[in-house]
C-alpha cells in the first residue's frame, strides 16, 4: 500500500460540486460522515467507533477484519454501510468446500450455432463488486482464502492468462469468529497482514440491547438510505491522500513500527513475547489511516493522537507472538499499549 506524497491545497470534489479550499473539503466530508453515521445508526445500534474505523478503512482503500462472536451484527454492520454508501454489495459465506473460483469466477466453453466454433468466455464471480463482505473467511481452506489475495492488493483478478479489474471503490470486510474453532482454517501471515485493520465487536451494554430487541421484534424494518455515492466514495479516497503530515509525525509512525521488530532496539519487555514485528505495510497504514482520521475529525493536518488511536487496530493483527506471550497469557493489545508507553514522541 504504497503512500502517495502529500499534496496540500489539492482539490477534490463532493457532492459533485469542486473543492477548491482545504477548509471547505473538510467540512463537507465532516458533513458526510455525520450522514453515513445517522444512516447506519437507523439499524446498528451503537458501535460508533467501528463504523468510524470502517470509514477510515474505505476511504484509505484498505480492508477490515471484524472479529466478534456469533450474533453481533458483523453482516448487518456490513450491509447497512454499503447501503448508506450506495455502493453494490455481494457476500460470500466462507464454506470448507468453497472453492478460488467460486469467488474470483471462471472461464466458461460456450459454442457459436452458426460456426460450431467454441470459445472461452469469463463469468465474474462475487469479487466484481464495490462492497465484498467475506463472511466467516476462516471457514475455508487457505487455497480459497488465497484468491482474494490479488483481488485484495492489486485491485485485479488474473484467470488463466487474462486480467480483468475490479470495480472502484473495491473494499473487503471479513469477519471471523472468535469461537468453534473445530473446522476452521486460521489465516496464513500473508493474508492476514492485507488487511488494513483488525476490529474487535464487543458485546452492547444493556441499554443498546434493550435498543437492539426493540427495533428487531416489531413490525417496524429500519433501513440504511445513501448518504454518498461510489464516484463520490473514489473522489474522497484521492483527497485523502493528499492530507499533509509533519516529518516529525511520520518519523513517530516508523519508529513505532520498527519498535515490534525483535533486534531492532524496542524495549526488551515487549520482544520477550514477539517473535515478528510489524513490516513496513503498517507504517503506511498508520500513516494513511492517521490522514483519514483526521480530516474525519473536522482537521487538515495529522496529529500525534492520531496514530496512537489507529496503533491498535493497526498492528494487533500483524505482531506474531511466541509460546512466552501465552504461557503469561499476554495479547497484543497489552503489547501495542506497552509499545506507546516506551516509545517517545520526539527524538
Amino acid at each position: 500500500m504504497p503512500v502517495a506524497e502529500p499534496r496540500p491545497g489539492a482539490a477534490a470534489e463532493a457532492n459533485g460540486r469542486p473543492i477548491h479550499d482545504d477548509a471547505t473539503a473538510v467540512r463537507r466530508l465532516g458533513e458526510a460522515r455525520e450522514r453515513i453515521k445517522e444512516e447506519v445508526g437507523r439499524v446498528i445500534v451503537g458501535q460508533s467507533e467501528i463504523v468510524d474505523l470502517l470509514l477510515v478503512g474505505l476511504l484509505c482503500r484498505g480492508h477490515v477484519l471484524l472479529h466478534g462472536v456469533p450474533g453481533l451484527g458483523k453482516t448487518l454492520m456490513a450491509k447497512t454501510l454499503a447501503d448508506s454508501l450506495a455502493m453494490e454489495f455481494r457476500r460470500v459465506q466462507f464454506t470448507p468446500d468453497l472453492m478460488p473460483s467460486d469467488i474470483t469466477g471462471t472461464d466458461i466453453v460456450k459454442e457459436d450455432p452458426a460456426s460450431g466454433r467454441h470459445t472461452l468466455e469469463f463469468l465474474p464471480g462475487p469479487v466484481f463488486t464495490n462492497f465484498l463482505l467475506a463472511d466467516e473467511i476462516n471457514r475455508t481452506p487457505p487455497k480459497t482464502q488465497a484468491a482474494l489475495l490479488q483481488a485484495m492488493q492489486e485491485g485485479d483478478v488474473t484467470v488463466g492468462r487474462q486480467t480483468y479489474p475490479l470495480p472502484k471503490p473495491f473494499f473487503v470486510v471479513a469477519t471471523q469468529n472468535p469461537i468453534d474453532m473445530e473446522g476452521t482454517y486460521p489465516l496464513p501471515e500473508a493474508q492476514v497482514d492485507r488487511f488494513m485493520f483488525s476490529l474487535r465487536i464487543a458485546y452492547p451494554s444493556i441499554e443498546e440491547e434493550v435498543r437492539i430487541i426493540k427495533g428487531t421484534t416489531g413490525t417496524a424494518i429500519a433501513k440504511a438510505s445513501a448518504a454518498l455515492t461510489a464516484d463520490e466514495v473514489i473522489r474522497l479516497q484521492e483527497y485523502v491522500r493528499g492530507v499533509p503530515i509533519a516529518d516529525s509525525v511520520v518519523n513517530y509512525a516508523a519508529r513505532l513500527v520498527a519498535a515490534t521488530r525483535p533486534g531492532c532496539g524496542g524495549p526488551a519487555n515487549l520482544h520477550k513475547y514477539i517473535a515478528y514485528g510489524a513490516s513496513p505495510r503498517a507504517s503506511q497504514c498508520l500513516v494513511l489511516g492517521a490522514k483519514a482520521r483526521a480530516i474525519l475529525a473536522g482537521q487538515f493536518h495529522v496529529d500525534f493522537a492520531d496514530l496512537k488511536a489507529l496503533a491498535a487496530p493497526v498492528l494487533r493483527h500483524r505482531l506474531v507472538l511466541n509460546f512466552h506471550a501465552r504461557a503469561d497469557k499476554i495479547d497484543a493489545d497489552q503489547l501495542v499499549t506497552q509499545l506507546l508507553a516506551s516509545v517517545p514522541q520526539d527524538v
